[in-house]
C-alpha cells in the first residue's frame, strides 16, 4: 500500500482540530496544532494524542510532565494554521493564558483539557502520549473546527 493512498483514505474521517501546548525546559510556552486527539478511558480519565517521532518539537512535548489539548472553534481556523507550521510553535502572548498546572490555556478555545503525563507507547512513527486529565474549561457555545479530505470545514 501506497503512503499517499493511506493518508488519502485516513483523510476520509472528518476529526476535530486541537492545539497542544506546553512549555519548553527555559519555560517558553509552545503550542502545535493536531488531530490525533481521543478520548481513552473516564475512570480514571485518559486522553491520548500522536507526536510524529520527526516534529521540530519532539524533544520538548516527549519530555513535558503537563500539557493542554485546546480544542478550536470554527473562528479559529487562522490560529490553527498558525501553529501547524515548522519551525513556528512560540505561542504569542495574545494567544493563552497560564493553566493551572502551568501549560498554556489557548484563549476561546472550545474546551480545554489540562493533563499530567500518564504514559507513552511507540507507534510506528509517532509517540503516543496519553495524558490523565486533571482540570478542564470549556465554553458553553460555539462549533466545532473540522478537518476533512485535507481541508478545514465545520458544522452547519
Amino acid at each position: 500500500m501506497e503512503g499517499r493512498e493511506l493518508r488519502n483514505a485516513l483523510g476520509r474521517f472528518a476529526t476535530g482540530v486541537c492545539i497542544i501546548t506546553t512549555t519548553t525546559d527555559e519555560h517558553q510556552p509552545i503550542g502545535m496544532t493536531a488531530n490525533s486527539f481521543a478520548a481513552v478511558s473516564l475512570e480514571p480519565p485518559l486522553v491520548l494524542w500522536s507526536l510524529q517521532n520527526n516534529s521540530d518539537v519532539y524533544r520538548d512535548y516527549a519530555a513535558a510532565r503537563y500539557f493542554n489539548i485546546n480544542v478550536l472553534s470554527s473562528e479559529q481556523e487562522a490560529l490553527s494554521g498558525e501553529y501547524a507550521r515548522k519551525g513556528e510553535h512560540a505561542l504569542k502572548a495574545e494567544h493563552f493564558r497560564p493553566g493551572k498546572y502551568g501549560a498554556p490555556v489557548i484563549r476561546n478555545a472550545l474546551v480545554t483539557f489540562e493533563c499530567e503525563l500518564d504514559a507513552t507507547h511507540s507507534g510506528g512513527d509517532h509517540l503516543i502520549i496519553v495524558g490523565r486529565v486533571r482540570n478542564m474549561t470549556h465554553r458553553p457555545t460555539g462549533k466545532p473546527l473540522l478537518f476533512y479530505g485535507g481541508a478545514y470545514g465545520e458544522l452547519h
